[in-house]
Order: structure tokens, then C-alpha cells, then sequence
């Protein structure tokens, strides 16, 4: 059973709101408009929707900290015993992994496509992974401060998106409510990818302050996140025709690229150089969530399998360099963490329930 935590090294129940927010959000925002074609001008209807999802997730996953009184870990030794347990919660620790590589790769190659197409990708990552390490081995507690920062400072960003409603079609969002069940259905699944990130709540509460206490602010940084998508899907939908959206990449790039300033001809290698800003916090957290589960499995210092980890990481990087396998690596690791998510997470709390509820029967 996982001993408590020294409050030392807890944050404050407030911050929750921003640890939620800054794992949600993404290199996923930048291209997430085409998943939604298929629900035509009702895409953020989908976004809406997909935000629901996610605070029902959110419940279950409150409920499973309530009734385990641990962390992840725990929670799968309370319901599955020791060894399987244990190996479930490394299966978890290997799908962050995964998506740690997902996240850098992604960003690396908007970097390469949009800025410098002769950047190196070991180079970046490389550069990156060092920070990664200076930041994890501080502890929680810098990890929670480095998402703190990534919510507030870019959030200038936001303001940007006003840009190209001067070219904004608002008729594209015509009818409204015309809706059709199985392609909103459709479009909604395909939006909780954008959101993926929140389960790792059941491995960093213990160093929250009154753990059990602070769904409040984990569901308020959901709904922030949700009105950023729908926001974003709205300008989208106003400013592109749908068969540009079947060809642009990257679709939020192009919105900054209206953006004009005097002292920048090109803001978006502003947003670009910001959004490292926005994945930091993504792969820090991630990496410190897979480190504290070997540890929390093997019982060796966390810093060891940090180390293996970035290693892991920036192999996987070098490994995936075209277009055709970064894509494949985040189709499948999206669809993973679709099933982890959102299949998973309710199989694993009816299990934990009906376990407690016959220990406690006895």
C-alpha cells in the first residue's frame, strides 16, 4: 500500500485545474479539425459531446481513488492481485511511453515542415530529453509548476484565433442542430483522442492536498479544455471550406497564419516556438507518471527508470522520421489510448467495485 506522501512535496488542490488542462492539450490541437468532417457544420456539437465523455471518465476515476484509498498501482493490486497487477500498471506505464514519442515526434515534424525542414530530429530531441530530465528530477512539485506556466503563458494564443473571422463565413454553421446521430456519434469518438491525457490523475493525486477532494477542479479544467476545441472548431468551420479541411494538415497553423502584426511577418513560427510551451508539460508528466510506476512496481529509484525511459523516447523519435509511420505511430497510439481510456477505465472500476464490495461482504 502506498505510503503518504510528505506534504512538503503536495501541491494545492487548485492546481489540479491546471494539471489537467495542460495534459489535455496538445500537439493534437494544432490538427484535430479533419477528425471531425464527418459530422459536417455540427463538428462542435462532436467537441461538446466528446468533452462529456470525459467528465464521466473523470467521475470514475474519482470514484476509483475514493474506494481504493491509492494510486494506480493499488488499485490494480486491490483488483487483479500482485503480479497481475502489476502487470497492467507497466502495460499503462508503456502506453505513456508511447505517447510521450507520439507527442515529441509530432511536434518535431511541425518544427521540420514549418520552420527548419533541415533540423536533425536526434538534435531536437536530444536537446529535449536533457530538459525533460532537469525538470522530472526536481520532483512533482516543479512538474505541477512547469503546467502551471504552460496554461498561462500561451494563453495570449487564444486572441490570435480572431485573426481570420474577418474572412469568417458564419453561414458554414447552417442549420443549426441539423443533427445526424451516428456521424456526431462518430465525430465524438474521434474527438476524445484530442482530449487523452487525464487518466494519469490516478498516479499523481497522492501528491495532491486533499486528493479525493478535488474533483471540482480536475472537471473544471476539462471544461476549460472543452471550450478551447469548440472555440477552435468554430473558427475552423467559419474560415475553411470543408474540402480545404480535407487536405490541410494542420488546420490551426493555417488560422495563424491570418494573424498580422507589424513587429512579425509570420506569426506562426510565433505559435509554433509558444507550443513548445504547451507539449513540455504533456511529456513531462507522462515521463514522471511512467518513472513513478516502475519505481511504485520494482521499488528502485524513480530517477533510474527516468533515465531508460528518455532513452526509450529518443530512439523512438529517430526511428519514426516519414510522414507514412509518424502518422501510423499516432493512429495506433491514439486508438490505445481511445480503449485504455474509455473501455479500460470503467472494466477496471466495475472490477474494483465488485472485489471491494465482496472483501467488504465477508
Amino acid at each position: 500500500m502506498l505510503k503518504p506522501i510528505d506534504k512538503r512535496l503536495q501541491v494545492s488542490p487548485f492546481m489540479v485545474l491546471y494539471l489537467i488542462t495542460s495534459v489535455q492539450v496538445g500537439v493534437g490541437v494544432l490538427g484535430f479539425q479533419p477528425l471531425l468532417l464527418v459530422a459536417n457544420h455540427d463538428g462542435w456539437i462532436a467537441v461538446l459531446l466528446a468533452g462529456l465523455m470525459v467528465h464521466f471518465i473523470i467521475w470514475i476515476l474519482y470514484k476509483l481513488i475514493q474506494n481504493g484509498k491509492g494510486d494506480l498501482i493499488d488499485i490494480h493490486q486491490q483488483a487483479f492481485g500482485k503480479w497481475v497487477g502489476n502487470s497492467f500498471s507497466l502495460s499503462v506505464m508503456l502506453y505513456y511511453i508511447f505517447t510521450c514519442i507520439t507527442v515529441l515526434r509530432s511536434y518535431i515534424e511541425v518544427v521540420q515542415v514549418w520552420i527548419f525542414p533541415d533540423l536533425p530530429t536526434w538534435s531536437f530531441a536530444l536537446v529535449f530529453m536533457m530538459l525533460i530530465y532537469y525538470v522530472v528530477t526536481g520532483g512533482f512539485r516543479t512538474v505541477a509548476g512547469i503546467c502551471f506556466f504552460s496554461v498561462i503563458m500561451p494563453a495570449y494564443l487564444a486572441l490570435t484565433f480572431f485573426f481570420p473571422l474577418k474572412f469568417a463565413k458564419w453561414e458554414n454553421l447552417m442549420p443549426l442542430f441539423d443533427i445526424n446521430i451516428k456521424p456526431l456519434f462518430t465525430a465524438s469518438l474521434h474527438m476524445t483522442l484530442s482530449y487523452l491525457g487525464f487518466s494519469v490523475l490516478l498516479v499523481f493525486h497522492p501528491f495532491i492536498k486533499d486528493g479525493e477532494k478535488t474533483q471540482k477542479w480536475a472537471q473544471l479544467g476539462t471544461l476549460v479544455t472543452t471550450a478551447l476545441y469548440v472555440f477552435i472548431e468554430i473558427i475552423t468551420i467559419v474560415y475553411y471550406s470543408r474540402d480545404q479541411l480535407k487536405v490541410v494538415t494542420w488546420p490551426t497553423l493555417g488560422l495563424w497564419k491570418i494573424a498580422e502584426l507589424p513587429f512579425v511577418e509570420r506569426f506562426e513560427f510565433i505559435g509554433i516556438a509558444t507550443w513548445l510551451l504547451v507539449i513540455l508539460p504533456n511529456i513531462t508528466m507522462f515521463l514522471w507518471a511512467a518513472s513513478r510506476i516502475g519505481k511504485r512496481v520494482f521499488g528502485y529509484k524513480q530517477k533510474y527508470f527516468l533515465v531508460a525511459i528518455l532513452i526509450i523516447v529518443f530512439v523512438g523519435c529517430i526511428y519514426f522520421e516519414s510522414r507514412e509511420t509518424i502518422d501510423k505511430l499516432n493512429s495506433h497510439v491514439s486508438n490505445l489510448g481511445k480503449y485504455y481510456n474509455f473501455v479500460y477505465i470503467p472494466f477496471l472500476f466495475i472490477i474494483h467495485s465488485i472485489i471491494i464490495k465482496v472483501r467488504k461482504s465477508k
